[in-house]
């Protein structure tokens, strides 16, 4: 046998040793004898070697020799079959524990199997446990925690197979188990690419968490091996990061219904973040629910209900929930909130989900929370209809750009400050604790009875009428008539004051913007598109008056440092493959300029659109471009837009209508596997 080692490293010493010092070390190694569980017999014959080793190191005629061998590229040092375990444990001696393992493992399967019994058999399988043990040592060393769980599973079924050494055994159980949530994070940090690495994580970590008695640690038995709490506590905020929302949400799905009350509340507010980013109000409706059916006591959770109430557009609700807190330095808060209520329970939840709902998802990247963009969302504007809520309701029908300028100079940061005045003062101002909550008191289900639609609405505009600068409700009424003559008042009411109150907000996120590709010498001044589209009886007349520019392929955006003109191309593209496609055309430059979250994104409403038989046309001129901040992997640009949009009926009717002189978006870009693309984007001010 042929093992990788030379005499230099089998002694222990340097190639610059002297004799005295191979002597010195060679009388240390025969004192140094391996554990006690080896046989007499290989013992000697470990003294055996190292003797050889350090007579020849010490002959100098035979060390010029060997050394100039090596210099040739000698590799390993020979064992007879009779003297091989004696070879493999200087072997494991030297610190190469990996190869001794595997040597030793291979020695023991057939052919080469020793008898059963015999002391060659023993001293194998000894070596075997021991060499795996340091080999997975090593490997953690090296931070390489799967590798090493992997060796000591091998050595843990060796063992059993060969059914010797129980305690060895044992003691190579008990290493797999504290290594395992270090082998959980190795394998959910790892590359996105490596899916069943990923997956492999999951199914560890829900095991896991089970075995443990959920996130409460109910079945800890508190052994030297086990996790502390805190420590779990600790590791799971840091593999959270690692896991995308939907993921989360099925763990903490199961593990509740495995008893998990923690997971229970975890699963709520996944379920907000979920619903939330994706602008899905059902999700919350579900996270609702749940929170009223988790008995988690001493834990106040109506502020987080009326946080939800808020996002559902029941302003009522809201604040009944915010009223019935009994957290008393909340309320001194919002009593001594300089502005109306309203302004105090959108500052508040803002800071709630940036805070407390949107970090610790590995696809959810959030910098700020524009709620006036969650209320402009047809989606969720299509879903509060459904539903018929009041309070927010009225407000998102009748202008809810007002809730973005409640406090007009009033950044997002001063609103951290104003959340965090409340945590000096001695009472956290948001929901989740820095690790799992302790309990909650439930909201009942009994909904109040409420105005007719029509006496919200009324309400609401004669109450923010100051504030919002808007002309009178007589004035706003006839116009309501005007409109939609064939609906009865009070959805009449509800539907116009939707789309003239809230055309800012609805303008700023779910306008869907066509811009013209044109020549870099072309000033940015004059970019701009030039798409005139009326009704589907004149479709082919618009198709003409599009540019042959707007089906140029735009070339992915790969340089290290983009230019202003550069960043202003990708987004013109963005913007005019967007159009295209709310426009019922193809363009291909889509998923190029912009990640897959934002082209889903589009693509549904493109569908949604064609389910109801109409389409988007839209005219817009960028008149600047500003970049707001620049790394090497995001950069933040804000943008200002002469804008012009309508809504058509395949039929030809235009159902809305929108002009604005100045939008000013914010878009951040991202940079991946050297290419940029769009990831998020927003109104600014």
């Amino acid at each position: 046998m042929e093992l990788p080692i030379d005499h230099f490293r089998l002694l222990g010493v340097s190639p610059s040793s002297g004799p005295e010092e191979v002597l010195r070390f060679f009388q240390l190694r025969l004192d140094r004898t391996p554990d006690k569980g080896f046989t007499p017999e290989v013992i000697s014959q470990r003294s055996e070697l190292l003797r050889r080793s350090a007579d020849l190191l010490c002959d100098k005629e035979s060390r010029e020799k060997y050394e100039a061998a090596l210099l040739s590229g000698a590799e390993g040092l020979e064992f007879s079959s009779n003297r091989d375990v004696a070879g493999l444990i200087l072997l494991w001696e030297a610190n190469i524990s990996y190869e001794a393992f595997k040597l030793s493992r291979k020695a023991l399967q057939p052919p080469q199997a020793p008898a059963l019994g015999s002391g060659r058999e023993s001293d194998l399988t000894l070596l075997a446990a021991l060499s795996c043990r340091d080999a997975a040592l090593q490997e953690q060393e090296q931070r390489h925690y799967s590798s090493a769980a992997e060796l000591l599973e091998e050595g843990i079924h060796l063992l059993q197979r060969m059914g010797k050494l129980p305690e060895k055994r044992r003691m190579l159980e008990q290493e797999l188990e504290s290594l395992l949530p270090y082998r959980i994070l190795d394998l959910l940090s790892r590359d996105l690419s490596d899916q069943k690495a990923h997956q492999d994580g999951l199914n560890l970590l829900d095991g896991f968490v089970l075995k443990r008695g959920g996130l409460e640690g109910k079945k800890l038995n508190h052994s030297n091996t086990e996790l502390k709490q805190s420590d779990f506590e600790l590791f799971f905020q840091q593999i959270r990061n690692f896991l995308t929302v939907q993921e989360q949400i099925d763990l903490f799905w199961h593990w509740e219904k495995n008893g998990s009350v923690d997971a229970g509340f975890l699963c709520a507010i996944s379920l907000v973040a979920s619903g939330f980013f994706r602008r899905k109000p059902e999700s919350l409706q579900k996270a609702r629910k749940k929170l009223n059916k988790l008995n988690l006591q001493g834990f106040d959770a109506m502020p987080l209900l009326g946080c939800i109430d808020l996002l559902l557009a029941d302003l009522k609700q809201a604040e009944e929930c915010f009223a019935n807190s009994s957290d008393t330095g909340l309320k001194e808060w919002f009593d001594s909130y300089p502005g109306e209520k309203l302004a105090a329970l959108c500052d508040y939840s803002r800071n709630w989900l940036l805070r407390d709902v949107l970090p610790g998802f590995r696809d959810i990247e959030v910098e700020t929370v524009d709620l006036e963009a969650w209320f402009a969302d047809r989606d969720v504007q299509e879903y509060l209809e459904k539903i018929e809520k009041k309070g927010a309701l009225g407000i998102a029908k009748a202008g809810f750009s007002f809730i973005s300028g409640l406090s007009p100079e009033k950044t997002i940061s001063e609103s951290l400050a104003s959340t965090e005045e409340i945590e000096e003062g001695g009472h956290r101002a948001v929901t989740r604790s820095d690790k799992f909550p302790l309990g909650s008191e439930t909201v009942s289900e009994d909904v109040v009875e409420r105005e007719t639609l029509k006496e919200n609405i009324l309400a609401i505009y004669k109450r923010f009428i100051p504030i919002l600068n808007i002309p009178s409700f007589k004035t706003f009424k006839k116009r309501v008539k005007l409109r939609n003559k064939r609906m009865i008042f009070a959805p009449l009411l509800f539907i116009s004051m939707f789309s003239s109150g809230s055309l800012i907000g609805w303008i700023s996120i779910r306008s869907q913007i066509r811009e013209n590709i044109k020549t870099p010498e072309v000033s940015l001044a004059k970019k701009k598109t030039n798409i005139e589209r009326t009704a589907v009886n004149d479709e082919a007349n618009a198709e003409k008056n599009i540019p042959k520019s707007t089906i140029l392929e735009f070339k992915a955006l790969t340089a290290e440092t983009p230019s202003k003109d550069q960043l202003l191309k990708l987004i013109e593209a963005w913007l005019l493959a967007k159009g295209d496609i709310l426009a019922g055309r193809k363009n291909s430059n889509l998923s190029v300029v912009a990640r897959s979250q934002l082209v889903k994104i589009v693509s549904e409403q493109r569908r949604k659109d064609e389910a109801l038989g109409q389409k988007q046309i839209i005219n817009a001129e960028i008149k600047s471009l500003k970049i707001l901040d620049q790394t090497s992997k995001r950069i933040a640009v804000k943008v200002e837009i002469n804008y012009n949009d309508k809504l058509v009926k395949q039929s030809g009717e235009i159902l809305s209508e929108t002009a604005l002189p100045s939008l000013k978006v914010k878009y951040v870009l991202g940079r991946k596997k050297s290419k940029w693309q769009l990831i998020d984007f927003g109104s600014e001010k």
